[in-house]
């Protein structure tokens, strides 16, 4: 379940019907509003970056809606943060303070091995393969993330209609033609929002290649 920053954009459904898209705090009054006219129907409130759905509370007043969304809670995305080396921590001659963070890292013997003979010592030599690794995998991981995005959503929503899953296949399989033609008779706020979503994922560059 998303946090519920009332700065995070999220976009709200009912049923298949899109109702708001925006800031949460005006989603939530737009969510409230149409719930409070007590037509039964499912609302649902996705995230806009990870499509998580966003439990809201709309008990009480707008105001009493609004104060809990301000409610302290878990840092952005719901994960506690790694602790950084304090400013006073010591620090060998020359050695700059890189706002590093130090974490357990678990390896074989020959991989310590390899990595404590390159140039600066282990930390040197990891922080260069995963920079290395970012660079050369940016396009794939940023696909792979706009896939899980995008499927999230469908999966929450869309499954129960036709040619959901040829358009999961579609859309993990790169193919923006066919996502497009399996959607194509889904309602035309959730096609529009899935296809929005999977975009993302068919517009991401291909993996760079590595230098021979």
């Amino acid at each position: 379940m998303a946090s519920t920053s009332p700065q995070r954009c999220c976009t709200a459904f009912e049923e298949s019907r899109r109702i708001a898209t925006g800031p949460l705090r005006e989603v939530a009054l737009k969510v409230k509003a149409v719930a409070d006219q007590g037509r039964q129907k499912t609302i649902l409130v996705f995230d806009d970056l990870t499509s998580e759905l966003v439990e809201l509370d709309l008990r009480g007043s707008d105001a009493d809606v609004l104060d809990r969304l301000q409610a302290p809670g878990l840092a952005e995305g719901g994960d506690v943060p790694a602790t950084p080396e304090p400013e006073d921590a010591p620090r060998g001659p020359g050695r700059p303070r890189l706002g590093v963070i130090a974490r357990e890292v678990t390896l074989l013997p020959r991989h310590w091995e390899w990595l404590g003979s390159q140039p600066g010592g282990a930390s040197v030599a990891l922080r260069k393969l995963v920079e290395e690794a970012r660079r050369t995998h940016e396009g794939k991981d940023r696909a792979r993330r706009a896939q899980e995005v995008a499927y999230r959503f469908m999966s929450a929503i869309a499954s129960s209609l036709p040619g959901f899953e040829e358009a999961t296949r579609a859309l993990f399989a790169g193919d923006s033609d066919r996502f497009d033609a399996q959607t194509q008779a889904w309602p035309p706020d959730l096609r529009s929002h899935a296809q929005g979503l999977a975009r993302q994922a068919f517009m991401a560059p291909e993996e760079k290649k590595g230098v021979a």
